[in-house]
């Protein structure tokens, strides 16, 4: 049986100098652990749903798999201490990520892990070789309809949402977490899973903040724009446009900003 993704709690409300008691339902966050090959990898705090995607896309924005087709299974494991996925890879990238994992022997305070020194820490971005013709209106469409698109959100204020537009601004898919990255792996494993979407055919619009990682697991799906409806970072920025990623922040109705590669967006006004 799925775990729960939100529970409901009784709270005490103070408002307009009144107190009352109510109900509220809360987002359920769990520690979620990805076994590859019976070891365990990484261990991130997530939603506990549309885990299988998760884990399909953490392990290509990650570097992990270079193409789906190299995981060959995948299933879930609920247990006392958490929920773990355990997927079987090809052997390539299995050598690959055990290589990886002895870089990390004997070191402490790891941030960003598996890097050794400060130029592995910050990766060369993945050039974006697809496109996009997106008229404003239509980006605006997709900012508009997002939050109603956001079941969990509306129920409990907590957790990010992605989403996979067309060029028409139409929302195809949506998936949410307590954690930005998280939503955004989600979003792209169901986009391999469900749809075989091709980069070309749309964009990833967010309800986070454009921050660094945000942008390198767009380009590392050969996404050619990523929307954002808060500001990007200092590097964000500077990474879109090494990458060739158009890059948007402060996607709200009425308004939006590009701070990259602005010929992908078409001239016409709103």
């Amino acid at each position: 049986m799925p775990a729960p993704t939100a529970v409901e709690i009784t709270r005490t409300l103070w408002q307009a100098d009144n107190t009352s008691d109510d109900t509220h339902r809360v987002a359920m966050e769990s520690p979620v652990a990805l076994v590859f090959n019976g070891i365990s990898h990484v261990v991130m705090m997530s939603t506990p749903a549309d885990l299988e995607e998760f884990a399909l896309g953490f392990s290509l924005s990650e570097g992990i798999l270079e193409t789906p087709e190299q995981l060959l299974d995948c299933h879930i494991e609920h247990t006392d201490s958490g929920i773990e996925v355990q997927l079987t890879i090809t052997a390539k990238p299995f050598a690959a990520l055990k290589q990886r994992r002895r870089n990390l022997v004997g070191r402490t305070g790891c941030g960003l892990c598996g890097a050794e020194s400060l130029q592995q820490a910050i990766v060369p971005p993945t050039k974006v070789s697809s496109t996009i013709n997106l008229g404003h209106r239509a980006l605006q469409r997709a900012i508009a309809a997002l939050g109603e698109r956001q079941r969990l959100q509306i129920q409990t204020g907590a957790v990010h949402g992605a989403a996979w537009c067309d060029s028409d601004g139409n929302i195809l898919l949506v998936r949410e977490d307590v954690g930005r990255h998280n939503a955004l792996d989600k979003l792209l494993g169901a986009r391999c899973k469900q749809l075989n979407a091709d980069a070309n055919s749309g964009f990833v619009l967010v309800t986070s903040r454009a921050s660094y990682e945000m942008v390198a697991k767009t380009t590392s799906a050969n996404i050619p724009l990523l929307a954002s409806i808060s500001a990007p970072t200092a590097l964000a920025i500077k990474l879109a446009e090494q990458s060739g990623l158009t890059l948007i922040g402060f996607a709200r109705a009425g308004r939006h900003a590009i701070y990259t590669h602005p010929h992908r967006i078409s001239s016409e006004t709103l």
